[in-house]
């Protein structure tokens, strides 16, 4: 390997946009062919969901914790691991021979959550002057990624069969793996002390129990004893993790940094949005699918169904590589507030007008065009909000945060949903109708939410958070602000 090629952008982009885009695309790959699994498997609708709701209890879990890990023992080494993770994970599920082995393995892909915030994190190291726009388009890869897996399940599967939705990724991310430790220097931004094991563990604990209890709500019964004891136990393992997060020496999250205004500002909306887009993309596709003989729907295969959703997919790419010059012109709060308004507005669509495809393919491309403004932004006013020293932590609580988000999305959508059932034994059309309205109202909560974001219109910096006061970027409340 010449030198020369060791620590090069172009080299260390590829690489992190490989990374980013293949975690991205496993959250969503699977969405429209749980159906096909289950066939497969000879296994009940209930277990088949696990497929989906063990990958995201894992990545709520790692992707915090392993952007920390990041922090103390280097950004470079750990995307490797990660990455790994996301390989070894992919070819134990290509190869699974029962539903049992596949949840096992969608559990250690989940660990790919992690490439997030080390993605953040060796931009803001490495890339100076560039930053800004490369955090953009990488950001950009979340949402982008996860339409573009209900896009490109169903060819795959038509055309190599379901378990290439695992084969590829495998490949992919072992390529970047290698490529990770041959090409990118490790960064010698370090946050020195011992890992926070404790707070690692009852953070698990409590996200465990509040995924659990959403996932398995209707299946359980809401008010079920073992539903509301999750809950319970979520709620008082949650109390316990931010007093123990404010005692320790060595915290995993700085509790006094989760206060500033770009911390907390962007990690609210990144709940909403992820609340509407989960949900969305998750429940759009089954509506296309849906026999016209219910009353509604297409009859869409799984290939036309991805089809009807390229659009979003590529809008809200493209509006990644714009982003930067919008929040230099415009600021960051205002293109967060207009792409939360836009995504509103496509919900809103989608339950008022849903008779013809070009209604929903329209409403679909301008979600992707609000989403990639979202997503691109958030990013930058959360590195540019905290420490150097805590990009990974700050990036990957905003990422778990979404994750969060659109578990409880998805819940919800799905309760609504499967209310009330036809004589056709399939969801009626106000199902869908309500879901899609009450996902509009999330979003004018989103915008609220951003309208408190710090008005940045240069993000970020490599300077330190002391160069940002002015801006705003550190605000604390004066009558809460840490002695």
């Amino acid at each position: 390997m010449s030198p020369t090629l060791r620590g090069r952008p172009g080299i260390t982009f590829a690489v992190l946009t490989v990374a980013v885009s293949s975690f991205a695309l496993l959250q969503s790959l699977i969405v429209p062919v749980l159906a096909r699994i289950q066939i497969e498997y000879e296994t009940d609708q209930t277990t088949v969901t696990w497929v989906l709701t063990a990958y995201l209890l894992s990545a709520s879990i790692c992707t915090p914790l392993l952007g920390r890990v990041g922090d103390v023992v280097g950004k470079t080494r750990m995307l490797v691991v990660t990455l790994a993770a996301l390989a070894v994970g992919s070819l134990g599920a290509a190869l699974a021979p029962s539903i049992g082995w596949l949840i096992a393995a969608r559990v250690v892909q989940g660990a790919g959550g992690g490439v997030l915030p080390l993605a953040f994190g060796i931009i803001r190291d490495e890339f100076k002057d560039r930053v800004t726009t490369a955090l953009s388009v990488i950001a950009s890869l979340t949402a982008v990624g996860f339409g573009a897996g209900i896009v490109i399940a169903g060819p795959i599967v038509d055309s190599l069969g379901y378990h290439w939705l695992f084969w590829l990724p495998m490949i992919a991310t072992s390529i970047a793996a290698t490529a990770a430790l041959l090409f990118i220097p490790e960064s010698p931004v370090r946050t020195p002390g011992r890992l926070p094991v404790l707070p690692a563990v009852l953070l698990s604990l409590w996200l465990v129990a509040l995924l659990l209890g959403l996932s398995e709500g209707n299946a359980w019964g809401w008010s079920s004893p073992r539903i509301l004891g999750l809950f319970a136990a979520a709620v008082l393992l949650a109390v316990a993790w931010v007093r123990v997060e404010t005692r320790v020496p060595v915290p995993m999250i700085d509790m006094t940094m989760m206060r500033r205004r770009g911390v907390w500002t962007t990690n609210l909306v990144a709940a909403f949005v992820g609340f509407g887009m989960f949900a969305s993309f998750g429940f759009l596709p089954q509506f296309l699918q849906t026999p016209s003989a219910a009353g509604y729907g297409f009859g869409a295969s799984i290939s036309e169904s991805g089809r009807l959703l390229l659009p979003s997919a590529v809008a809200s790419f493209l509006v990644g590589f714009g982003t930067a010059r919008l929040i230099h012109a415009f600021g960051a709060r205002a293109v967060i507030v207009t792409g939360t308004l836009l995504t509103g507005a496509a919900f809103g669509s989608v339950a008022a007008w849903h008779d013809a495809t070009w209604q929903l393919c329209a409403a679909t491309t301008l979600q992707g065009i609000g989403s990639g403004l979202v997503f691109s932004s958030l990013a930058g006013v959360v590195i540019a909000s905290v420490p150097r020293e805590q990009t990974g932590v700050a990036s990957g609580m905003n990422a778990n945060i979404r994750t969060i988000g659109g578990s409880i999305g998805s819940a919800v959508m799905a309760g609504i949903v499967t209310a009330r059932i036809g004589p056709s034994g399939l969801p009626v059309e106000s199902g869908y109708t309500i879901g899609f309205a009450l996902l509009a109202v999330a979003m004018v909560g989103a915008a609220l939410a951003a309208a408190w974001i710090p008005d940045l219109h240069d993000q970020p910096t490599h300077g330190s958070l002391e160069d940002a006061d002015n801006a705003e970027l550190a605000y604390v409340p004066a009558a809460h602000a840490p002695d």
